[in-house]
């Protein structure tokens, strides 16, 4: 009786599952997508089609077919099938699915191919403990995961298993997707539903290369609307884009969507492309990225890429990050923008990493004592003659004197190279009237970089 009733609730549950659930593909061959691992003559398809499918890992955006192939491997396979879910399972659960795949493995020879769909999501911990039984063939994994295993899985697991990348589709699949599930009767074959191209093509554009998206947005559609006169469900445009409200924007705050989008941003600016910029800027800001994080990294970029050539950079982006915290969002928007548009369109610089120089040479070289002029004269000038010698600035021409300042052993050692644009430009000349001030004094000090400016460094 048991039996029955479980047999009646699993018909039940497949007759009332989301559509994108009821459609997965069963077959390589209704699978839609990743022809670049599972087109004719692929490794994948090969292993999976002679059921010889060693430890892979799935990673991609959402809605593009990681699991569902992860199912399409179980139908094809005489090996056993076993599913953990990252999220709802512990450690506790993987020694039980290793512990019985070890007994079926002894018992009937038979092997275990395991599936942990966001295997991301497991800690170390729980990765460690699956790792040893990967290694030894007990079960062969296949992970699925939206983030970059390299990165987000442990690089022992990662080096046992093969790595295939999932791409989103592209609008043409989308398209097929949407017609097939129209001609399936586990779609919408006996619903009559006559879909307009402009709502067609709303469908797919919005879905951002998202199955799910899409034929959530298409369930949602038919199943909302009157059947009319003529005894079809008519979905036209207007009510494509009630149900499809919004774009679908990957975009997780500790994701590979994440580092990329703000990597892309920064890109933008740096190569002085406004329109570039402002698109990735209102992408992250779209997808609910937070606003103090841009502005933060807007600081940076105005003192590491703008630079010397034009400081005021620097005090547009704390200003606007200062003004952000009277101002708050949605307002606030004007601000990143103006901040956004400023950097991009400023003149570049990126001198300050000169920094890095001086610090990598105090790395390498054995620090030198301060010269006896530049030390401080406050304590013990009198018994031990520090500060004596130094000639203070303010009282010579310009203000300036030359005067080594670096220890001994440094003559000619420089760092800093103004460049030519923007600000700089008037620093690099006034450089350059130094340095010849400099030679009259024989102290060689970026006598080579500043007396013939844009000549050879």
């Amino acid at each position: 009786m048991t039996v029955l009733f479980d047999d009646a609730a699993a018909a039940f549950r497949a007759e009332q599952a989301p559509l994108a659930d009821r459609m997965r593909p069963r077959t390589l061959d209704d699978f839609v997508g990743q022809e670049h691992i599972l087109g004719e003559g692929k490794l994948l398809r090969r292993a999976i089609e002679a059921d010889r499918v060693g430890s892979v890992i799935f990673y991609g955006p959402p809605g593009t077919g990681k699991t569902t192939l992860a199912r399409i491997i179980a139908g094809n396979t005489e090996s056993y099938f076993s599913a953990l879910n990252a999220v709802l399972s512990g450690v506790k659960d993987i020694r039980a699915a290793i512990e019985a795949a070890a007994n079926r493995l002894a018992l009937y020879h038979m092997r275990t191919i395991l599936f942990v769909d966001e295997v991301h999501r497991f800690n170390k911990a729980q990765q460690d403990a699956l790792l040893p039984h990967v290694e030894n063939g007990t079960v062969v994994l296949i992970g699925a995961t939206t983030e970059n295993p390299y990165f987000e899985v442990i690089k022992p697991l990662v080096s046992r298993s093969r790595v295939f990348e999932f791409k989103s589709l592209d609008e043409a699949a989308l398209r097929d997707i949407i017609h097939r599930t129209l001609n399936d009767e586990r779609g919408y074959v006996n619903k009559n539903v006559r879909l307009d191209a402009d709502a067609l093509a709303h469908l797919v554009s919005t879905a951002n290369g998202d199955a799910r998206s899409v034929l959530n947005a298409l369930e949602l559609a038919v199943e909302t609307t009157r059947l009319g006169k003529d005894r079809t469900i008519h979905i036209d445009l207007a009510t494509a884009e009630d149900s499809i409200q919004r774009r679908a924007v990957l975009y997780d705050r500790e994701g590979d969507a994440h580092f990329d989008t703000i990597s892309a941003f920064i890109k933008s600016m740096r190569g002085s492309d406004p329109d570039a910029a402002l698109y990735w800027l209102s992408r992250m800001v779209y997808a609910g990225e937070d606003p103090r994080f841009i502005l933060r990294r807007m600081l940076i970029f105005a003192a590491e890429d703008v630079g010397l050539a034009d400081p005021r950079a620097l005090l547009v982006a704390s200003g606007a990050a200062t003004a952000f915290e009277y101002v708050g969002m949605p307002e606030g928007q004007f601000l990143l923008s103006e901040c956004c548009l400023y950097l991009a369109t400023a003149p570049k610089s990126n001198s300050t990493m000169a920094y890095f120089d001086a610090k990598r040479h105090v790395e390498r070289e054995e620090t030198a004592d301060v010269p006896l002029p530049l030390k401080d004269a406050s304590r013990d000038s009198e018994s031990l003659g520090h500060g004596k010698g130094y000639r203070y600035p303010h009282a010579f021409r310009d203000h300036y004197v030359a005067e080594r300042y670096l220890p001994p052993g440094m003559e000619g050692t420089y760092f800093y190279s103004p460049g030519e644009i923007g600000y700089e430009a008037i620093i690099r000349e006034r450089m350059a009237r130094r340095a010849e001030r400099d030679e009259e004094e024989g102290i060689e000090r970026r006598v080579r970089r500043y007396v013939e400016p844009g000549g050879d460094s």
